[in-house]
């Protein structure tokens, strides 16, 4: 059995990202607390440095609480400078883009929840992309997973490669 509580001094972070911008440090923490329908998460970031890509949801809705630090919140083509002790809501829909950034010289730690719908598509206006997923994990190694990433100029007819 999972545990039902856990503190912020029992959690194992994982470096993650790519290039010079992404990088950032993630304590799942989900799993190890019997989780079944969100998603929870401590992310920290060193200055400068963002965990993912400018996205919107379809389908999961995300929550941030900052825990130290300042930063920047990119939302819907605006920027709102964050702090300690605020409270973000990422709903999901396609024309709320959303990244947090550090903007600033010190370490910026936060909480990142979610749903965790088994379905979601993402866009990522920045790049001109999207993503599909669709299973119970995220890890493209597990075979009842789906996951795509393309670009909408690549995509092909519905009939594309079927016999006529």
């Amino acid at each position: 059995m999972a545990k039902l509580v856990m503190n912020l001094d029992e959690l194992e972070y994982t470096e993650f990202g790519k290039g010079e911008k992404f990088n950032a440090e993630r304590a799942m923490i989900s799993d190890k607390i019997g989780a079944e329908k969100l998603g929870y998460a401590v992310v920290r970031l060193k200055p400068g440095k963002r965990a993912w890509p400018y996205h919107s949801h379809y389908v999961n809705e995300e929550f941030f609480y900052v825990l130290e630090g300042e930063g920047t919140l990119r939302h819907a083509d605006k920027e709102y400078p964050i702090r300690a002790g605020d409270f973000i809501c990422s709903p999901p829909d396609p024309k709320q883009p959303h990244q947090i950034i550090n903007s600033s010289d010190k370490s910026l730690s936060y909480i990142a929840l979610s749903t965790l719908e088994h379905t979601d598509v993402f866009l990522y206006p920045d790049s001109d992309k999207y993503g599909v997923w669709h299973g119970k994990t995220r890890d493209p190694g597990d075979p009842g997973s789906f996951i795509v990433f393309a670009r909408k100029d690549t995509a092909v007819d519905y009939w594309d490669g079927e016999a006529e």
